[in-house]
């Protein structure tokens, strides 16, 4: 299966951009850098990349505890985006930590190690950012 999810972005003014996305369904999203550079009218890109990376992670998990039929009472992911300074003196995100705070029922919790030990590999952006994503560029 090949999809190919598209995103476009348009300049309002400053760093802000509208992103319209090809799902017509989804709304619109404005996407800004934070205070000095921009005005922080939106998520900055690194904010954006810890959603990506949480909410994949999140949904991966979600989908194997319901595919086992194990009942989640509660679910909360917290994502910290590292920035450092590479050789050249350019921010990078470094690393990025995700916290999973889940609850289920006591009678399903012996049932959640399996769940635990897969759901990662199904994730497809922590996967895709951990073996370092190719990405082309052309001016057009």
């Amino acid at each position: 299966m090949s999809e190919t999810p598209t995103v476009k972005l348009t300049l309002i003014k400053g760093y802000r951009f509208n992103v319209e996305f090809d799902e017509k369904k989804l709304p619109k999203l404005i996407v800004d850098e934070l205070p000095p550079i921009g005005e922080g009218a939106g998520p900055n890109p690194t904010r954006l990349l810890a959603v990506a990376v949480g909410h994949c992670l999140s949904s991966s998990l979600l989908y194997c505890l319901d595919k086992a039929r194990i009942r989640v009472r509660a679910l909360e992911t917290l994502v910290k985006a590292h920035l450092n300074r590479n050789s050249e003196g350019r921010l990078r995100v470094s690393g990025i930590d995700v916290e999973v705070h889940l609850d289920v029922y006591e009678e399903d919790k012996n049932r959640v190690k399996r769940c635990l030990s897969l759901f990662e590999t199904y994730c497809t952006v922590t996967q895709s950012v951990r073996n370092g994503v190719e990405v082309k560029v052309k001016f057009v």
